[in-house]
């Protein structure tokens, strides 16, 4: 099978065709970043016009470079959701008209399914496994059993990691995306030197918070001595705070482990998708937790964390293939969570 896709959920423009045997045959991502920076963060009706000018060219620019026709695919794939509405009914909207026009099957992604399911086409990741998908809008622990099969274990009961990470950064004015910002000045910074919270640890259950953290940085900010804040002030608490998040990483995951090596001992391998996973630093944490406790870790590429169409082509040819295609009257959805039978996390701004 080949399969193309298209991913517009939030400010980056992206297409890619792949192929059952895991070729990536071609990909193309337009980033949104110059459009938004000036703002400090995405606004949605620019990603949405965005998306719109750019979206055919990056289609028509996987399809010159894999030397394909629209019928010679076997499929299009688009992200369904959840996302930014507005960019989502932009992909939607492409795919259906170029299914429609070329009889080809139609499959509707579940953005944060693409995630979940990267480490398949990159690492040949068998079912089933561990996950913990980290991104900006998202927190969670899930098994991942097989193709639209998911358990929740646990979710963040008010912000994402990423979510901390960016507004880390804009208290810092260290400007968008926050991120790579954070980890790259963590590295000039002493983690020890504040004394940041690390919420939920060490109590029950799998669920995530990071309001509290946020909230601390935010004191810690404005605690600093009167004047220009110092380059190693910014640093340590960058260094902080990021060993903060790998703190409360580390102890639920270590839960979460426990908790599957009871329900489903076959698991061994814990892979870490979604756009926070290509935090190095949070990576080699996780490495040493999975060394500890005997799992295997899987962190996709750097390039296939944040958001792609190659997850996306790949999570469509997975549903393809098993006869999983949706109508075109499909209709986008802003939420959409991977397991819609998990009992509600307690807190105000769950992310389900």
């Amino acid at each position: 099978m080949i399969v193309l896709g298209i991913e517009t959920s939030c400010d980056e423009t992206a297409a890619a065709i792949v192929a059952d045997d895991r070729r990536i045959v071609a990909e193309s991502v337009f980033s949104q970043l110059d459009e938004h920076e000036p703002f400090g963060g995405v606004v949605p009706e620019i990603a949405a016009r965005a998306h719109l000018e750019t979206v055919d060219g990056q289609v028509a620019r996987v399809m010159d470079a894999a030397g394909l026709r629209f019928d010679q695919l076997d499929g299009v794939a688009t992200t369904g959701g959840p996302g930014l509405i507005g960019g989502v009914m932009v992909g939607v909207m492409t795919a259906k008209a170029i299914a429609a026009v070329h009889d080809l099957p139609f499959a509707a992604v579940n953005h944060l399914e693409g995630h979940a399911l990267t480490a398949r086409i990159t690492d040949g990741v068998d079912f089933p496994y561990l996950l913990l998908l980290v991104s900006g809008g998202h927190c969670q622990l899930l098994v991942v059993e097989g193709v639209g099969r998911y358990t929740r274990l646990g979710t963040t009961i008010d912000d994402s990691l990423g979510e901390a990470f960016d507004k880390t950064a804009k208290m810092l004015g260290l400007g968008y995306p926050g991120g790579p910002a954070v980890e790259k000045l963590a590295l000039q910074g002493d983690p020890e030197r504040f004394d940041l919270p690390r919420p939920l640890r060490g109590k029950p259950g799998c669920h995530f918070s990071f309001s509290g953290l946020k909230t601390a940085v935010r004191r810690t900010v404005l605690g600093l001595p009167e004047g220009p804040v110092r380059e190693r002030d910014l640093a340590d608490i960058c260094a902080s705070f990021q060993a903060a998040a790998g703190d409360v990483l580390e102890d639920r995951c270590t839960r979460a482990m426990k908790q599957v090596r009871d329900s489903h001992p076959a698991i061994s391998t814990l892979v870490v998708s979604g756009g926070v996973a290509a935090n190095t630093y949070l990576r080699q944490r996780l490495t040493g937790l999975c060394e500890r406790r005997g799992f295997e870790l899987v962190a996709p590429p750097q390039r296939l964390c944040t958001d792609n169409a190659v997850m996306i082509a790949w999570a469509g040819l997975e549903r393809l293939r098993l006869g999983l295609s949706d109508g075109l009257d499909f209709k986008p959805r802003p939420r959409w969570p991977l397991d819609p039978d998990a009992p509600a996390a307690a807190g105000a701004g769950v992310k389900a």
